[in-house]
């Protein structure tokens, strides 16, 4: 009997402790799987080398395709990605999926592709179906990622000529750790071990360090510290970073990052083009789809256009009664686009004031990503750092993966007798992580920004009289009240001594470890110390799966407000 081409373990099969696996000694490869380009690349022992797929191809596009009975993913499959769009087989934006729920803008928004995304509302993941022979194939964008992987491993083992075990992957800034656990379960699936999650700004940085360091070397000289802002915007999310680089050691001072992307400005200008498209394509028929597929093309290739020229010609006849025969300016793309564009600005903005480097002290700004060849889009970035030129040394499609390499080699203990791996990134929370207290309000015990390793601690009491018990429900985000935050998990402590509100004390402690493991401890703290009672809590994080969205609200039902706490005020 044929072997099959690929196998993917189901999620029954992949627990939690595949992360804690011993590191190989063999070196990581890395990976960056954009939500519409992915690209893999290794240190080869003197430079980092971006593999190539049998076609010649170094980006390949991330999709799946369901058509068969083995499914194939764009590193391998021969037939044109557009193809797949007009028949409703492929399955793509993965990335923008993963580990969220149905009641997710994002999702939502997703309901436009042509394949189909339904959701209940309630908190769920949602349901998403390709269409094969005529029938929905329903998949998860974990099993739709670990597809990809495994042709990803089988590309770069054919071409390496050895096993591959261990990888470096690139991570949008915004993603929450219960995301994170989704992208390891997929990981997981397709036997790769995880050595490290690198948001994509924090391997451009890396990239960048290794840069100056050569020239350092170069110009026998000792080097200067260098402030750097780097900006990445894909199809799928716009990362920001606030970088300081000196000696090959890259401190990363603040992040900022959302889902958006180049995904947002092409269903905008879907809508433009076609203002009844949401109507059109809600029932999702074999004809629907390949009119939303001729659109989704047509509109792609016209954003493309702009990019270069001052205007361009759509015309396009979606085989329902419908044409579209329309010229777009550029004036136009960028007012249907506005709001993208303004939140590109803000997130800048934003990262140049949590990293408090003032715009006179960047030495360069980096733009990456596809949406970085939008000229709106460099000029956003320009205006607001007050440039006229960008750095040119870094290709903006290959910066993430190579410095997800660099960070490969790194992390598997690879020496380089030039010096070139003598690297350190130095990393940073891009989200503040805290628990649900004085009211309904998250309260941050590590905010967003913090150097990793952390450990932060903070004190809360009790808000009933003679109240022995207290839920912590684990939040992160950046909102100010729990529903706008991800809900990581929970735990009850008992035990407190029956005492008037605002008496007994309890201590909060969380501590990020090096590889990014997030524990919170939490007890009771003894009068007269600063110690907790024994026995305390400790818990590893996110301990919630699916359904974090209703989960959240089940705990509101049962317990209301009968184990809230409040913080303790320091004492001046």
């Amino acid at each position: 009997m044929e072997e099959p081409k690929y196998t993917v373990a189901s999620d029954s099969e992949t627990t939690g402790e595949e992360k804690s696996s011993p590191a190989f000694a063999e070196i990581a490869i890395g990976i960056d799987i954009g939500t519409s380009q992915c690209s893999i690349a290794v240190w080869n022992g003197s430079e980092v080398e971006l593999l190539k797929n049998t076609r010649n191809q170094k980006l390949m596009r991330s999709y799946v395709t369901f058509k068969e009975e083995v499914p194939s993913g764009g590193v391998s499959n021969q037939i044109s990605h557009e193809y797949e769009i007009l028949s409703g087989v492929a399955i793509f934006n993965m990335k923008r999926l993963i580990g969220r729920v149905d009641t997710d803008p994002v999702v939502h928004a997703s309901k436009r592709l042509p394949f189909l995304v339904q959701t209940l509302d309630i908190g769920v993941r949602p349901f998403i179906a390709a269409l094969v022979n005529n029938a929905w194939r329903s998949t998860t964008p974990e099993e739709v990622l670990a597809i990809f992987l495994v042709e990803l491993r089988a590309m770069a083992e054919l071409q390496l000529k050895k096993p591959i075990r261990n990888v470096v992957l690139t991570i949008p800034v915004s993603f929450s750790r219960f995301q994170l656990t989704r992208i390891e379960r997929a990981c997981a699936m397709a036997g790769l071990h995880i050595l490290r999650l690198m948001p994509e700004p924090t391997a451009v940085a890396l990239l960048y360090a290794q840069q100056q360091q050569q020239t350092v070397h170069e110009n026998m000289g000792s080097g200067s510290e260098k402030n750097a802002l780097i900006f990445n915007m894909g199809a799928g999310y716009c990362d920001v970073a606030v970088t300081a680089t000196a000696g090959g050691v890259s401190q990363i001072k603040a992040l900022a990052g959302a889902a958006i992307g180049g995904e947002d400005i092409l269903q905008n200008m879907m809508q433009y083009l076609l203002p009844n498209s949401e109507s059109l394509f809600l029932n999702h028929r074999v004809n629907e789809i390949k009119s939303l597929g001729l659109l989704r093309v047509a509109t792609e290739d016209a954003i493309h256009q702009l990019s270069s020229q001052s205007s361009v010609q759509v015309n396009v006849d979606l085989g329902n009664g419908s044409k579209i025969y329309k010229v777009v300016t550029r004036e136009e793309f960028e007012q249907v686009n506005l709001k993208v564009f303004e939140k590109c600005e803000s997130l800048v903005r934003q990262c140049l004031r949590d990293s408090k480097v003032d715009i006179e002290d960047l030495t360069d700004v980096i733009l990456v990503g596809g949406c970085s060849y939008i000229p709106k889009i460099r000029n956003v970035v320009k205006a607001v750092c007050k440039r006229e030129e960008l750095y040119k040394a870094i290709d903006p499609l290959e910066a993430a993966v190579c410095g997800a390499a660099l960070e490969g080699a790194v992390a598997s203990g690879i020496i380089d007798p030039f010096g070139n791996l003598d690297l350190l990134t130095i990393q940073a929370t891009p989200l503040g992580i805290g628990i649900r207290a004085d009211g309904n309000c998250f309260v941050p015990i590590i905010p967003r920004n913090t150097t990793m390793p952390a450990r932060k601690e903070l004190l809360f009491t009790t808000t009933h009289d003679n109240q022995t018990e207290a839920l912590i429900l684990v939040y992160e985000g950046e909102g100010t009240k729990v529903e706008d935050n991800h809900l990581l998990g929970y735990f009850k402590i008992v035990g407190i001594p029956a005492a008037p509100k605002g008496v007994p004390e309890i201590n909060v402690c969380m501590d990020i470890d090096a590889s990014n493991t997030l524990r919170v401890f939490a007890g009771v703290v003894i009068p007269g110390t600063d110690q907790p009672m024994a026995p305390f809590m400790e818990v590893r994080m996110p301990t919630v799966d699916d359904g974090h969205g209703w989960c959240a609200e089940a705990l509101n039902r049962s317990y209301g407000s009968t184990l809230d706490l409040v913080t303790v005020q320091k004492k001046m």
